[in-house]
């Protein structure tokens, strides 16, 4: 068993124009006096990290390390889940996804794929230079469009599609081996990757490829009606990370698990702060701490109802408060006995 890391942030839903939350100082500096204990940085905003000077340098990272320790703060791992969902982008969504590129490759689909494809390379990289052990991302999607079938899928449609997109994270994950570091998809519904059995398609397509790990985040399941506790005991070898965010589910008789096409707000299922929601956090760490989860337990905020800045206040001593410093002895120890080879044939009566 292992005691789970944190609390830690995923800064992307924070970052934003007025202070502290326009530069790395200031929210370090705002974090650290939440309570937080580490970071998740998101690599596609420029004023926490360069990512092709990470890559490349690793002075730079030494650097952006110390920067980070000095706020008492560790950087738990980088993400790229806008540069993920970029390696493979059916064209009916070529338009809106364009927004999470630079404009040169706007309108290029081609070029789009090998500029995320560079900056998952660069990512690993990076990772490495930073000392970390795993990285976050999206898998992408070329199928999802057809997630409902109907009118019915081609047959054969569903494997080309795995197939395809196995083939474009190959190369990637083969150069996160190489710098040794585990890449984590999170499991999203719009991912190709949404749930076990698509995980495990795409694994099959990778001849179970080691660095293909998952990021668990129970939220995005119980929005599926997917069971999340049985989900850590069927997947707990591949969970190399954690996003502790809440989530509720209400049907009723007017929408249910697709929305109805509302707002956040008004859809049965939807996003909430630590603790406003209907998710049992307690069974999750109890799970993972048995089941040996070294890495961190980090908050993700998307309430569609709380502010950010109650959310994130909020946000680390529930963490902390979940957190499970798993024990080293057997709680009956102390009515044990010495024994021996003889002893135990005494009992059996052998």
């Amino acid at each position: 068993m292992m005691t789970i890391k944190g609390p830690a942030i995923f800064l992307a839903q924070f970052m934003g124009d007025i202070a502290p939350f326009d530069s790395l100082e200031g929210i370090c500096q705002w974090a650290t006096k939440l309570g937080y204990k580490g970071i998740q940085i998101p690599t596609w905003d420029a004023r926490l990290i360069d990512l092709q000077t990470a890559a490349e340098d690793q002075s730079y990272c030494d650097e952006l390390k110390a920067k980070v320790a000095s706020y008492g703060l560790e950087i738990t791992e980088l993400s790229t889940h806008l540069q993920g969902q970029l390696v493979a982008v059916n064209p009916a969504y070529d338009s809106m996804f364009d927004g999470f590129a630079p404009k040169e490759v706007h309108g290029k689909p081609k070029a789009r794929t090998e500029w995320a494809t560079q900056q998952l390379k660069w990512a690993g990289s990076a990772s490495k230079h930073l000392g970390l052990e795993a990285h976050a991302s999206f898998s992408g999607a070329l199928a999802w469009h057809t997630m409902y079938p109907w009118p019915q899928r081609p047959d054969g449609l569903i494997d080309m599609a795995f197939t395809e997109l196995a083939k474009r994270w190959k190369p990637i994950l083969d150069h996160f081996e190489d710098c040794g570091v585990d890449l984590c998809y999170e499991i999203h519904p719009g991912e190709d990757l949404h749930d076990g059995v698509t995980y495990e398609m795409f694994l099959d397509k990778l001849d179970g490829h080691k660095r293909a790990c998952l990021l668990y985040d129970p939220s995005h399941f119980i929005l599926q009606q997917l069971d999340y506790l049985s989900f850590i005991d069927i997947y707990h070898e591949r969970i190399k990370m954690f996003h502790v965010k809440d989530a509720e589910f209400n049907p009723n008789g007017r929408s249910g698990v697709y929305g109805g096409y509302q707002s956040w707000k008004d859809r049965p299922g939807r996003f909430r702060s630590l603790g406003d929601g209907q998710i049992d956090f307690a069974s999750i760490f109890s799970k993972l701490s048995q089941y040996g989860y070294k890495g961190w337990a980090v908050m993700e905020w998307e309430c569609c109802i709380k502010s950010p800045e109650q959310g994130a206040a909020e946000g680390a001593p529930f963490i902390s408060k979940h957190i499970i410093q798993v024990t080293e002895k057997a709680f009956d120890d102390f009515a044990g006995g010495e024994t021996d080879e003889q002893y135990l044939k005494s009992i059996l009566g052998i």
